[in-house]
């Protein structure tokens, strides 16, 4: 009977709770990211810090969420409780609780994916160009001296406008140029009416019959340089507002030689030309009334100006008054005057007796201090110069070979009267001559023995 063998089963890997939910975000991610999800939203908050937090769900299921500050911005809608929306981002592990998570990226009403779609990806792709910059930005006038308006003739964004206009600044005249704001050919007339404006900024141009501009009614004809223009237009669905996110009408947008407020549906309506625009308004009023000062505060600042201007002159009139005073009280005395001016010629006079002596003797007393310290610059000099000469004669004396003959060495010349300074220049049988201190001596080299190299 053959022996049965136990079966061993593997044991399995022990995880850290976090190295697990690590592995099984990575998971999610490889198999479904990015990811689309439609529901119904439940339970959705707004953090201080500008994060979302809510729960998408249906009837069979729910799931968490979080749309972070930046991706929340572009948001065209204020979400609310049991909305119905598509959302696109990716699914991952809130690690720190271990609870499956959605990143929300973009958000759009049910129905409304394709066009939002659309939307979030022109925004993204302009905003790499750095459209929506606000160092691009261009600052609103202090002064504004004329305002064009680009709307449909018969919105009722017009009427809310241009009554804005006369309550706040009846003085400043209005330009319409006319355009549709809703429809297939609504981008390209919004491209041409801003054109249009365009041409009228600064150096101001001739304003024609032909160019489709008309003066707002109460309010002039245009007579000066546009300075600011309002794109202003009603609520509506995304549909309606569809135009506004033109890519073409964008690109003009950014290109506009003056500051361009929009007010384009309501507050919680964003469209591509809102984020190109220099200024956004909530709504059409609201850009009216952010385009220029109110009449009250700029009577309000002349009057101040005003007041300071009969200050200043007052104070001017004061001091010059004061001074007239002086002048007269001077005048109606002469001869106080006279004396003064007799005192202080006699004292000039003095000063002119006297001064050429005095200076004469300060010149004298410089000269005779600069003969003296030459003298001993110079006895100084040749003092320096015999002491060198001296030290100059010791050290020479010293160099003198005589002295070192004295000491017992003795000098050698070969028979053409050459110095032999060692055995390399000397040979057996050689005569040479030998100076001594007391003289000389003709000898012959016997033996030449050099000492070998070290």
């Amino acid at each position: 009977m053959s022996e049965v063998l136990p079966v061993r089963r593997a044991v399995p890997q022990v995880w850290s709770v976090g190295a697990l939910c690590h592995a099984i975000a990575d998971v999610l991610d490889a198999r479904f990211n990015p990811v689309r999800v439609a529901g119904e939203i439940s339970g959705f908050v707004r953090a201080a810090s500008g994060h979302c937090y809510f729960s998408l769900k249906d009837s069979s299921g729910q799931l968490r969420c979080a749309m972070f500050k930046r991706a929340a911005s572009g948001l065209s809608f204020v979400p609310r409780e049991g909305q119905r929306v598509e959302v696109s981002g990716r699914l991952g592990v809130y690690e720190p609780r271990g609870e499956l998570q959605l990143v929300v990226e973009a958000m759009a009403l049910a129905g409304e994916g394709n066009l939002f779609e659309q939307f979030v990806l022109l925004k993204a792709r302009l905003d790499a160009e750095g459209m929506f910059q606000p160092e691009r930005k261009k600052a609103l006038p202090t002064h504004v001296r004329c305002i064009g308006v680009v709307t449909s003739l018969g919105a009722a964004a017009l009427h809310d406008v241009v009554s804005a206009l006369q309550r706040r600044v009846p003085h400043i005249p209005v330009l319409l140029a006319p355009a549709s704001v809703q429809g297939a050919n609504a981008a390209a007339e919004l491209i041409e009416a801003l054109q249009s404006l365009y041409a009228l900024t600064a150096p101001f141009q001739e304003v024609h019959s032909d160019a489709g501009l008309s003066a707002s009614a109460g309010t002039g004809s245009a007579a000066v340089p546009i300075d600011v223009i309002l794109l202003v237009r009603g609520g509506g669905a995304m549909e309606d507002l569809w135009s506004f996110n033109d890519e073409a009408l964008a690109r003009v947008l950014a290109k506009s030689p003056v500051p361009v407020i929009t007010g384009i549906g309501h507050e919680t309506d964003f469209t591509i030309a809102d984020f190109v625009a220099d200024l956004r308004a909530p709504t059409p009023t609201a850009a009216a009334e952010l385009c220029a000062m109110p009449l009250e505060q700029l009577l309000d600042a002349a009057g101040h100006l005003q007041l300071r201007l009969q200050s200043a002159v007052l104070r001017k009139l004061d001091r010059e008054s004061q001074r007239l005073d002086q002048v007269a009280s001077r005048a109606g005395r002469p001869a106080a005057l006279v004396s003064r001016l007799q005192l202080r010629l006699a004292a000039a006079g003095q000063r002119m007796t006297y001064a050429p002596g005095q200076h004469l003797q300060a010149q004298k007393t410089r000269l005779l201090a600069g003969q003296a310290a030459l003298r001993n610059a110079a006895h100084q000099s040749a003092q320096g110069e015999r002491s060198r000469l001296a030290q100059l004669g010791v050290r020479l004396g010293a160099l003198d070979p005589q002295l070192v003959l004295g000491r017992g060495y003795a000098w050698l010349e070969d028979d053409a009267g050459r110095p032999l300074m060692g055995t390399a220049h000397m040979q057996t049988g050689q005569q040479v001559l030998a100076r001594l201190s007391d003289g000389t001596a003709q000898m012959q080299v016997q033996m030449v023995q050099r000492r070998p190299q070290s």
